[in-house]
């Protein structure tokens, strides 16, 4: 058995900018463990331009972005190794894992960062139904066949889910000559960035059906048709409303979920309502030692802000090697009326200056507030203008409004008045 003082669980942007960050604050044996053949995570598929608007303060592509992180790497000892898997992980920190230069080994970690990321839904997962042909991709894996591997995955498409891969494969197909007949969203709003929906879909005329979702599929050996109906408040297909399109190619942007077989198996307390990890305020999981970031934590729409909690997350792990287990008084934190989720789901009320507190509202609302209440107490309010499912919220509640909180629980609430 070998050992490392921080083990990092991926190298995407969240394990860079973990690695980063404990090296700052002074960890100088940083293991980064990832099964791709190079760091960069799912940005190295992401060609497009938006990212680093927020950390860098400059519009990146993925790839550039992720290489800015690398090059400061270089900087320092971390050392990351690639194609390699981790298989298990245990309560007392022990990762095992197998790769082509190392073969099976067992790691001995002070602490662990899980920055492991997230997967697409894939058809099993929704159960649509229909003949079981070629050319039904998540927009994930079609993006990396274009992108990366340089494959044309086909001519005439159709998108169901509304998230932003989705959105963002719609224009990177158009550009690359094929034509994308529509994109089916089954809620009555669209799951990704509004700004993805003007530059993705309107700019190049393609439509988005709302409401909708695909009820068959038909095609022998390659996709041939899809079928498209509108659904009731249930989410019910309305029979009458089926619209057939020719088709041969369907990609499916039908959610994300965080990657925590590793976090389960290791014991790690998981949130329903996130698929991820339970955390602390500094990101540190119902297991001391054992932090986690990115998209493992709960899937982000925005790159910078798994940037700016993957640094967090990196700097607490830092000073558990240095100092041991935090303590404190323990206070709950739960998602309240209009709130899908909030993280942290508990925090230490002298933990920091300031409480960050990241959810998602439920439902579109325009010129609410978000309500943050000690019990019925409600103790700060923060107006917005435009709220929607497909954009992580995020408020700070300063140390001055924390100091008279009866215990809990918080809880984080959507009002319209």
């Amino acid at each position: 058995m070998t050992k490392a003082e921080l083990v990092i669980i991926g190298g995407g942007p969240a394990g860079l900018a973990a690695a980063l960050s404990a090296w700052e604050s002074g960890v100088r044996d940083i293991l980064i463990l990832e099964r791709d053949h190079q760091a960069g995570g799912i940005l190295n598929q992401c060609i497009h331009n938006g990212f680093g608007l927020h950390y860098f303060k400059e519009e990146l592509t993925g790839p550039e972005y992720a290489g800015r992180f690398i090059e400061m790497l270089r900087d320092t000892d971390v050392r990351v190794r690639t194609d390699t898997m981790v298989l298990d992980l245990t309560a007392d920190r022990v990762l095992h894992t197998v790769s082509p230069e190392h073969g099976y080994e067992a790691i001995q970690a002070g602490a662990i960062v899980l920055a492991m990321g997230c997967r697409e839904r894939t058809r099993g997962a929704i159960s649509i139904p229909g003949a079981r042909c070629s050319g039904i991709f998540t927009a994930g894996a079609a993006q990396r066949f274009l992108n990366i591997e340089g494959y044309m995955v086909g001519k005439r498409v159709v998108i169901l889910g509304s998230g932003d891969i989705g959105l963002i494969m719609a224009r990177r197909m158009t550009l690359e000559g094929a034509k994308v007949l529509a994109c089916v969203e089954l809620m009555p709003y669209s799951g990704g960035l509004n700004r993805n929906i003007v530059q993705c879909l309107n700019d190049f005329d393609i439509p988005l059906y709302l409401s909708h979702t695909v009820t068959d599929v038909r095609g022998k050996d390659r996709l041939e048709q899809v079928t498209v109906s509108k659904v009731d408040e249930n989410r019910r297909p309305i029979p009458g409303t089926e619209m057939v399109f020719d088709c041969d190619t369907l990609l499916l942007s039908v959610g994300l979920l965080p990657e925590n077989e590793l976090s389960r198996q290791a014991g790690v307390e998981i949130d329903p309502h996130t698929n991820g990890p339970v955390v602390w305020e500094n990101c540190e999981t119902s297991i001391p030692g054992v932090f986690a970031c990115g998209n493992v934590l709960h899937v982000h729409d925005l790159v910078d802000y798994v940037t700016a909690e993957s640094m967090r997350a990196g700097k607490a792990a830092a000073e558990f090697l240095q100092g041991g287990e935090r303590t404190g008084e323990a206070v709950p934190l739960e998602p309240g009326s209009g709130v899908g989720y909030t993280v942290p789901q508990r925090f230490r009320r002298d933990a920091a200056d300031k409480l960050q507190i990241f959810f998602r509202v439920r439902r579109i609302y325009r010129d609410a507030f978000i309500a943050v209440y000690d019990g019925e107490r409600r103790i700060a309010r923060f107006k917005r203008e435009h709220m929607a499912p497909g954009e992580m919220e995020n408020v700070a509640i300063p140390a001055m409004f924390l100091k008279n909180i009866t215990g809990g629980p918080l809880s984080v609430r959507i009002e319209e008045d």
